[in-house]
């Protein structure tokens, strides 16, 4: 997948405060107040910064954690993973293959016959397209 590379004022003039503060700052909205936490429409859920498709609606899931959870990707290389060793804690984050957006993490502890995954992403890092 070919990487789109933006400066700073370009990341700051087509994305909102908060966007930029969640995916180009590594930020995090607060627990239960995205728009996507509880939404389950059928669609496909894409990087608000470059529109890269990344998740399915067919493997959202409640998680019940108060971010949209995922069990998988939406194809493999639509997302890559860091080791994050932030906030005294060592896990995995979750940023878009294209545009390198920082989106949540993922855990383990997501349900087995889903596969295992919680893949826990910032409504604000996404952009929602329903099927027709």
């Amino acid at each position: 997948m070919e990487k789109i590379i933006k400066s700073d004022e370009d990341w700051k003039a087509i994305l909102t405060p908060e966007q930029y503060r969640v995916l180009r700052l590594k930020g995090t909205e607060y627990a239960f107040t995205g728009e996507y936490d509880n939404h389950f429409q059928s669609g496909t859920y894409h990087c608000a910064g470059c529109e890269n498709p990344l998740f399915q609606s067919e493997a959202k899931y409640n998680s019940g954690c108060g971010w949209p959870a995922f069990s998988e990707a939406l194809e493999k290389g639509a997302v890559e993973e860091h080791l994050d060793k932030s906030h005294g804690m060592l896990r995995t984050e979750i940023t878009c293959a294209r545009c390198d957006g920082h989106l949540g993490h993922v855990f383990n502890d997501g349900p087995i016959e889903k596969g295992g995954f919680r893949y826990c992403i910032n409504s604000i890092a996404l952009k929602f397209i329903p099927q027709e």
